[in-house]
Order: structure tokens, then sequence, then C-alpha cells
């Protein structure tokens, strides 16, 4: 890339919208961040059909109030963005965007989550027509999928791509672009000369979630009407390294194509879309650099299937349809390789061996299809295929991270990260997949076992660490094991039902016992879900997705989503198409594109843009992050910067005592137990990361007899240590003082004790009203005077004060206190020095000068 040659991503100027409503109109009224400049949209109510009409000038502020003050609305909206229309059976609804918060930022990119949305009717029903009495069961549906949860957006940086495609050159411009027939673009500056481009890019639709809600858009003229939203998980930390704090942005895409539920949504259709496909961006800035890292979790790419008909929490696995030729397994990494390029790495945690064949059948099969793609394919671009049965090593002898760890290594060896600064910049090739049966509770810790490891290669490549290699325990990674805890309930709670069950301290072996009633808790939690309300969740998936679209049509044919007995042919439309044969050959499974850049994705290096545009000024507003991200045209607080909340938030995992600094070394946390939370049935708190162990309930669990005779012993062993770890002593709860603060606490010293007892016996003679109170008298009288307490200790042994000099009372005689508190000397010398810099205040004033000695004096101490 040539440092001469910058690109930037149009911001856009539609942040804020107005919503006034008319029983004859709708006017929606967009405007930027600092609302200098405006467009206006005018919807009509009384058609049956959706009419807009788009205002092609760019009004001002002026031109708005007029605009307002000449009309009356019944009723007004403010929002931040419109994420589209749908219609049921009745007319069009328009939905907004009501709130929104701050959750992280990319650079100078702010990105926000959806907090509140509004669904506006636009249509209106003609006067004495009923609304249809399905209408409402639509309504209710489709607000099931709730837009107030882990929706996020930004208005200038595409949240469907990742940090290296949005930070490549674009190639091609306009979504028509022909990669055979077209010249890509070639870019090399002037000597000397700097040239700015600003660009619009196109979002990768499989990860836009309101895809359908903007279909009726398309007419609009203006782009920066369309809000694109993606689904998943967005979270961002900092660890501060001596002062300087690090940004980590952990980013999940949840797939469009073959989304649902659990059991619902197994394997993959005809296209190669598989279920649960989460593509995970680990993202780590310091201001100047920036370093991420892509990995991918989804279901095991084959036609299978769970019969959910049976009341038991684990359906036998059944294999539905066989693919001699592996078509489907083709067109899914065929499309990894060309976003992503080369090698795929498949790191696949089902189990191998069971007394009771269940989750080995999906193993068997993805070898055999792995095997088959790769007798097609070059030696360095193969798929690379990692079997490891994580349940097996976690019941027995061994540590589950150790092993993780180490195909983690091997795999960042053979990808490498992203990474950019001022002189240099390397690209990830390749992509390491993830999967278990579910790709939930094995798939997060093995993915949280990967970006440790990755974390540690960032850090130093920004020069933070002298080796590659972080410890458990540390501020650091404690700070990433929180990240990948609430990016594993998240997506559990999409997917499943439920929280993990099995969590990242299951598999370290450091889980709490008490923590053991959440499990069971959380394995409830998700089979009550799977078993009843998957059903409703996966309609209002393929509602919401625009899978299944109603109609007054079908109404008649009684074809409503609930009277479905299957949503097959609604995610495998095109199977007409699919099943016709196809002149290229089956061996050739790789497309010529995509197999022409490898190692390299070919969507990288061939990246597309809607729009183009040189800009002549920097500080022009399209391009002015600064202005955008600090708000500097008007007053804010510290409270309402991003920066400022995320290094507030961090300081909850960082000890409040602690005498090493070092966000790298490891530190003693007091360990919290579970029994002392209060877990949810709802799993509404999907950020609450409460340890977890074992249960018997959960995918993770199925054992037969052979594995647990024969890890009797090393269970009982690890048991045991566990335990001894969940003991609250009060050595744990209140730690020594030599390992908090690097010195003990002792006794004093007799002799020390003694001259404090006289000092104290001092006060209370100088202070005699303050002790009154300190001499009882006898049950039966009251509290003695103050002259009787004082006669009282003038009788008594120790301090007497005796015309204004201390003296000691032994055996009835008065001592000089000389003679026993030695009362320091002041040398002449210093008294001199004294007096002198008493007088250089007046010699100053009066005779502008300063005794020579005091001079020498002040150098000295200096």
């Amino acid at each position: 890339m040539d440092p001469s040659i910058r690109f930037f991503p149009l911001i856009s100027s539609i942040q804020k919208v107005a919503l006034f409503e008319t029983k004859s109109k709708l006017y929606l009224i967009g405007s930027n961040s600092r609302e200098t400049r405006f467009r206006l949209l005018e919807i009509d109510r009384k058609k049956p059909e959706l009419t807009i009409h788009e205002d092609a000038n760019e009004l001002e502020k002026g031109d708005i109030r007029k605009f307002v003050q000449s009309r009356s609305f019944i009723r007004s909206i403010s929002a931040y963005g419109v994420l589209g229309f749908v219609k049921f059976l009745e007319g069009y609804y328009l939905i907004l965007v009501t709130k929104r918060t701050r959750c992280a930022f990319i650079g100078k990119h702010i990105i926000y989550t959806i907090k509140d949305t509004a669904m506006i009717r636009v249509n209106e029903p003609p006067a004495g027509k009923q609304i249809h009495p399905l209408e409402q069961r639509y309504v209710k549906m489709f607000s099931n999928v709730d837009m107030k949860s882990n929706f996020y957006f930004s208005y200038s940086y595409d949240l469907t791509r990742s940090l290296q495609y949005n930070l490549s050159e674009p190639r091609y411009v306009g979504v028509d672009s022909d990669f055979e027939r077209d010249d890509p673009l070639v870019w090399k500056a002037s000597p000397g000369e700097r040239t700015t481009y600003g660009f619009r890019g196109v979002p990768r639709s499989r990860f836009v979630w309101n895809t359908y809600l903007l279909k009726p858009m398309d007419c609009i003229l203006h782009r920066d009407w369309k809000l694109e939203v993606i689904h998943g998980f967005i979270s961002q930390s900092s660890i501060s390294i001596f002062g300087r704090p690090i940004y980590v942005c952990l980013i999940a895409r949840r797939s469009t194509r073959f989304a649902g539920t659990r059991f619902l949504k197994r394997g993959a259709n005809y296209l190669g879309d598989v279920a649960n496909e989460v593509e995970t961006e680990q993202i780590v800035l310091d201001g100047t650099r920036m370093s991420s890292f892509t990995q991918l979790r989804g279901s095991v790419p084959s036609h299978w299937s769970q019969d959910v008909s049976k009341m038991v929490p684990k359906p036998q696995i059944a294999l539905d349809l066989s693919d001699p030729y592996n078509e489907t397994a083709g067109k899914h990494y065929e499309r990894l390789m060309y976003h992503h390029g080369s090698p795929i790495i498949i790191l696949n945690l089902v189990k191998k061996r069971e007394k009771r064949r269940h989750e080995s059948v999906l193993s068997d099969e993805m070898v055999v299809s792995v095997d088959y793609l790769n007798q097609f394919l070059p030696p360095d671009f193969r798929i690379r295929y990692i079997d490891f049965d994580m349940a097996r090593k976690s019941r027995g002898e061994g540590s589950v991270m150790e092993s993780l760890a180490k195909y983690a290594e091997n795999v960042i060896q053979l990808t490498g990260t992203f990474y950019l600064d001022d002189k240099e910049m390397h690209r990830q090739t390749g992509l390491v997949r993830v999967n278990c049966v579910d790709c939930l509770d094995r798939t997060n810790t093995a993915q949280f076992a990967i970006g440790k490891c990755v974390l540690a290669h960032q850090l130093y490549e920004m020069g933070f660490l002298k080796e590659r290699r972080l410890e458990f325990e540390s501020d650091c990674v404690t700070m990433l094991e929180n990240l990948y805890e609430d990016h594993g309930d998240t997506l559990a709670m999409q997917y499943g039902g439920s929280q993990l069950v099995h969590r990242i301290k299951t598999y370290r072996k450091t889980a709490a016992w008490a923590s053991q009633g959440n499990d069971i808790i959380q394995t409830l939690s998700r089979y009550c879900s799977n078993t009843f309300s998957d059903t409703e969740k996966q309609h209002s998936i393929n509602l919401f997705l625009g899978y299944y679209i109603p109609s007054e049509s079908e109404v008649n044919k009684s074809t409503h989503i609930w009277d479905l007995e299957t949503d097959f042919y609604i995610h495998n439309a095109q199977l007409d198409v699919i099943r016709q044969i196809s002149s290229v050959p089956l061996t050739q499974w790789v497309r010529p594109l995509t197999f022409r850049h490898l190692p390299h994705p070919a969507s990288d290096c061939n990246r597309v843009v809607r729009e183009l545009i040189k800009i002549h000024t920097p500080d022009v507003e399209i391009i002015d992050y600064y202005s955008n991200f600090y708000h500097n045209f008007k007053l804010t607080s510290f409270e309402e910067h991003i920066a400022y909340q995320l290094t507030t938030l961090a300081r909850s995992f960082v000890p409040t005592v602690r005498t090493n600094f070092s966000p790298f070394e490891p530190v003693r946390r007091q360990q919290q137990s579970a029994a002392l939370k209060n877990p949810s049935l709802t799993g509404k708190s999907s950020t609450g990361s409460t340890n977890s162990s074992s249960s018997s309930m959960d995918d993770d669990s199925d054992t037969d007899e052979e594995d647990r005779s024969a890890k009797t012993a090393p269970n009982s062993s690890a048991n045991s240590s566990r335990a001894e770890d969940g003991v609250v002593t009060i050595n744990s709860m209140f730690p020594r003082t030599g390992e908090v603060y690097g010195f003990e606490i002792k006794p004093p010293k007799k002799a020390d004790m003694m001259k404090y007892q006289k000092y104290v016996q001092m006060n209370r003679i100088c202070n005699p009203q303050n002790y009154t109170g300190s001499v009882k008298a006898d049950s039966s009288q009251q509290y003695q005077p103050q002259q009787q307490y004082q006669s009282q200790l003038s009788q008594a042994d120790g301090i007497v004060i005796k015309n204004n000099e201390i003296y000691m009372r032994k055996d009835g005689r008065l001592v000089a206190a000389e003679e026993d508190i030695a009362i320091p000397t002041v040398s002449a010398e210093s008294l001199a020095v004294y007096e002198r810099y008493c007088r250089m205040r007046r010699d100053l004033l009066e005779q502008k000068s300063v005794d020579p000695v005091i001079l020498e004096y002040m150098d000295i101490c200096e």
C-alpha cells in the first residue's frame, strides 16, 4: 500500500432522524450529528403500497424550521436511524432506532448498540375496513426478535467486514463490477504528492440482519438513509500497561444464512451455509497501531439433523442425505477460501470414541469430506484437519488448556495475524474453523485458548512483550477471559436458549464446586428452551429475515408459517437450480478466481466499493473523524466519552491492592463462590459469567461406562484439588501484610510500649476534660467530678507538670523528665542558621540581598 495515498470511508450524513406524523403523510427529516445538513422523505399513508418521495436537495436548518412551522402534526418521534419497512397482511410498518449506546470504537469509528426501537404503522386502513385477524399475530411474532439486545451498527465503519478488508485498497468501483472483464484500479502517486480518497463500501449481506427490511428503500436516491445492523456480540475492554491504555475489542458477526435455533438448525443447506455460523474477530489497538485475528465457528458442513419429537435431552444424530461428491462441504470451504485465503484449519472438538455411537458419526463424516476434497488441491493449499477429543481430555489426565495452546500456536504460525503501523503491514492468510456438536461450550473455550495465544503475538508485535507468552491469572488474561465468557454466554443465549454450561474455568479445572447448582439451572433452562420455545423462535427468525413472506393469497390456502411442517424448502429455495447439471466439473470445487489469489483472500485483493470520491481538503465533514468522535462542536463530559468509560470499567477485574503493577504478571485473586450469586432461570443476564462445572444433561457430558471406570481415580484426585481451591479461609480472605505491602506487622517491644504509655499520660494531664469519664466509681456511685479525678492523678506514679516543667513521679518522689526521657538538643550552628533564615524576609524586602550562608545551605539541599 502506497503511504502517500489514503482511503477513508465516508461518514454517514444521516445520524439523527425526526419523524413527524399526520393523518395522510409521514415525514422523515434526517440530519448529520451537528444538525447543519438535512434531508427530507415524504411517505404517503393513503395508498395501499409503500410510496416514498425524496427531496433531492439538501436543506438547511432555516428551511426545516419553516417546514415544521407550516404544518400541524399528530406526534413526533426522535430517532437515530431507519432500520427499514416490513409488511405482513395489512400494509407496511416503519422501524426506527430510538435509543442507542456507545459500546466500542475502532480508531475514530464509534460502534453503537441498539437499546430501543419503535414500530410505526404506515398505511392506514380505509374507513369501515376491519384489520385482518392474523395481522397482530404476525406483528407479535416479528417482535419476538428482540432488537434491543445484541444488535450493533456504526455510521462510518463496516461491521460486516474484517479490519483487514476495511483497510484494503479499493480495486473496483460499482457493485456490478466484473472481475474477469474489468481492469482493476492501480494506485500510484506522484513523488511528493499526497492524495486522499473517500469511498462508500459495500457491506457483506451475509451478516446484515435487516437486509429484507431495507429492500423497500432501494428506490431512495441517497444511501445514507439505510442503516445496516449486525447481530451477535461486540464488547471492548482496556488494559493499562504502566499508564498506556491498550484496547481489546471482540466482534462476533452472526450469519443470516441458515440461521435458527439449536435443534431445528443443524448441519448445512445445499448452498454450503452452515448452522450457528459466527465469525469472531479479535482487534487490538494502541492509538497508532492495529492488529486483528479472525476465527470462525459453525456446524459440521453436511446434511444431518436430530429428531426433537421425542422428549429426550440428547436426540440421536441422523445423516439425512448422502453426499458422495461432498458438494455441500466443498461450497462451504470454497467460500471460506474466497474471503479468508488458505490454509483453512479445522479444529474438530467432537468425540471420537464412544460406547454408543453419537457424536463420532459427525467426526467420520467430516474426515471423509476433507480427505476427498484435498485430493484436488495442491499440498500448500489443502485443508488442515485437527481432531481433538476435548471432553475425553478434560475427564482424563493432563491439561486441556495446554493442549489447546499447542494447537493455537501451530494455527498462528500457519495463518499469521493482521498488523498495521506507519512502516509495515502484514496480513492474515487463512482461517481456523472451530466446531463441536452445538458450537457453544467447548467451541468457546477453544476460541478463548486461540485468542489468548493470538493476544500474546499481537502484544509482542507492538513491543509490549519480550516473548510471545501470557500467563493465566494476570490482568491481561483475566480481561480476555471475561470478554470470551460474555461472548460465549451471548451466543449461547441466541442459539441454545441459555448461558454457557461448561465454562473456561471448567476446562481449566478452577471452577468452584458451589457453581454446580448454576450448571443444573442452565442445563434445565437450555432443555426447556429447546423443547418448548425453539419452534416459535425459529418462526420469528424466518419472518424477520424474510425467508417467509406472508401474503393474502396464502391466507386462503391456509399455509401460514405456523402451519408448515418444516422450513426445509424455505432455507433451500434454490433447490431446482442446484439440481441442474453444471458445466464445471465437480473436481474443480474451488473457483478459478479464488484459486488464482491463494494463499491470499480473493475478496481482499478485489475489493469493491460503491462510490469513490477524491477529497481536495482534508477537513471536509464527510471524513472528519476527529469531530465525529470527540464532538468538539458541543459541550460533553468525560463520562460520555467511550474511551473513559472503557478505562473505568476495566478496573473491575484489577485487584485494588497490589505491589506489582504489570498486567502480564500473575496476581493472586480472591475466589468468589458462585453459590453467592443469584442464577437466572431465563438467562437474561448474559454477561454474568458465573463459574460452572460439569453437568450430566449437557452435550459435553455424554460418557460411556468404559471411560467412567477408566478415569475414576484421576477424577477423584482432580475433584479433591478443586474442592481445596474452593474452600474460603481466613488467609484467602485476608492475606498477610508481607504479601501485600512487603513487611509484617509485629507486636511492639516492651520499652517502646512503656514510652508510648508515658506520652499517653502526658496527654491526659494536659487535657483532663477528655478523660473525666474514664475512671469509674463503685457500682453504687456516680462518676467522680473533675477535681477529684485530677487529685487522683496527682497522687499516682507517672508524669507530673509543675511550674510548666515535666517531672516523673516514682515511688512518691519527683524526678526531672530529662533523666528518663531524652530531649533532643539543637546545636548552636543550627540555631544560627535558623535565625539567619528568619531574617531572610527582612533582607529581601529592605536590602534586596540574602545571607550567603542561606544560599549555600539551599544549594546543599538541592
